[in-house]
Formats: structure tokens, sequence, C-alpha cells
């Protein structure tokens, strides 16, 4: 056990040997702490945290009650091999999250970026990709090796997929269901989700310079015409000088055997 003489720990809590504990840390009432986690400096648990496995949580992340971090995956393929959580820095984890460790068929690996927020219940399943700035709203569920890419929002009660990719600054209203990839940027709702047009609100708030917007509005547009990926080879090959397009072009023909989201 290497616990940082600055730590604040409460008498309740329960460290377990082998655990790291950096300084600064807070480790409130009734926590528990496995002998492989790794806590960076600063991070906070603010009590009944349970976090086991092989967890590492980055500085400065506040976690509050009963929230559970690194137990085995929800996967009946699990036979028990040496699997991650890795969390970043500054994240907010809220009470009744849970974060569960990778598989050995996904990689190994659930790992969650930097200054996201995780609202109330939400739940973030086996060898998930989440990027930084990400926000999941109460009781959103991330099913198995789902990637979402920087800046991504996903509005309660809603549930993505296993396998499915969510592009970066895209936003998933409430109450949707996703079941296939989603462009950059994008506006998703609906209980069978589809794509409702571009998060521009978003877009805007980031500051993106208005040709960058009009650029993307024409590309979706021209996607619209017709199936996302011929339509996206077609455009590949005239040549888009947008960024933000060629973003959206290069999401579309990346890796993924899962079709998209496409216009109502």
């Amino acid at each position: 056990m290497a616990i940082d003489q600055s730590a604040v720990i409460h008498p309740s809590a329960v460290i377990e040997d082998g655990a790291v504990i950096g300084e600064g840390c807070h480790i409130g009432p009734f926590c528990h702490v496995g002998p492989e986690v790794v806590l960076a400096a600063g991070v906070e648990l603010k009590s009944h945290v349970v976090i086991t496995g092989w967890t590492e949580i980055g500085e400065g992340t506040t976690v509050f009650p009963f929230a559970s971090l690194g137990q085995i995956p929800q996967d009946l393929k699990f036979k028990g091999e040496r699997t991650r959580l890795v969390i970043g820095a500054r994240n907010r984890i809220r009470e009744y999250v849970t974060m569960n460790a990778g598989t050995e068929g996904g990689g190994g690996l659930t790992q969650v970026g930097d200054d996201c927020l995780f609202m109330a219940n939400s739940h973030v399943a086996h060898d998930v990709q989440i990027g930084d700035r990400v926000i999941l709203v109460n009781s959103v569920a991330i099913a198995g090796h789902c990637h979402l890419e920087d800046d991504v929002i996903v509005g309660g009660l809603s549930g993505v997929h296993q396998w499915v990719r969510i592009g970066r600054g895209a936003i998933i209203g409430a109450l949707s269901m996703v079941t296939a990839d989603v462009i950059p940027h994008a506006l998703v709702a609906g209980p069978r989700a589809g794509l409702e047009g571009l998060n521009l609100v978003g877009l805007k708030r980031r500051g993106t310079a208005r040709a960058e917007i009009s650029a993307l509005r024409e590309l979706y547009m021209a996607l619209s015409e017709g199936n996302f990926r011929e339509q996206a080879r077609k455009l590949n090959d005239e040549g888009i000088e947008s960024d933000l397009a060629r973003e959206v072009l290069d999401f579309i023909l990346g890796p993924s055997d899962r079709s998209f989201l496409t216009p109502r």
C-alpha cells in the first residue's frame, strides 16, 4: 500500500494493501478501494464509493456516493482475464454510475478521457472508449465496444447499441435508442434514432467559423442524397477543403462494420 501523507482518509474507509493513493486525495466514509487501484493527485471519493479491479483514476476527478468503478464486465464470455479501466483527469462521476473493465476480446481496456461529466445512474460497459469533455446525462447506457469521440453529449434515458461509434461533437436527444454509427457534429433524436440535422448550437458554442459550418451543411445535404458510404466516396474523390467536412468523410470511410444513422 502506498498512501501519500497528504491524503485524507475517513476511518471507516477500506483501502486494501497494494492500492496507491496520490497527493491530496480525499476518501470519504465507507469507501472501498481495491488492491490494484491507483488514484492520482487530488482525487475525491465522496462516500460509499467502490473502486476495484485494475483501475486508474486521473488527477482531480470527483466520484460521488454509490458509484461502482472497475467491476468485471457484464459479459458471459468473460472468464476472469486481467483487464483494465482507465479514467482520465478532472472527471465528475455522479451517484450510482457504473464503469466496467474491458474484455480480452475487446482489447482489454475501457478508457475515459478528461473533463467528462457522467450524471447519475449512467453506465459505461466493457471496452468502451470515451474521449474528452463527453457528457452522459442521467441513466444513459453505453453498451460494450462503443467509441464516443470528444465533445459528445448523450441525453437522458438514452441507450447506445454495442460497437456503435459516435463522432466528435454529436448530440443525442433524450429517450433515444442509437443502433448505428453517428457522424461527427450530428443531431440525433427519436426512440429509434435518426439524424435530425447538424448540432449547430454546439458548433457555434465552440466558436466554429461560419465558412466551416456552411461547408458542413453542404456536405450533409450531399450525403443525404443516397447511401452514406457511396456518397462519401464520391465526395472524397472530388476533394474537400473544409476541415470539418473532411473529418466527417474520414469518419464515414473509416473502419466499421455498422451502418449509419441517416436523415429521416
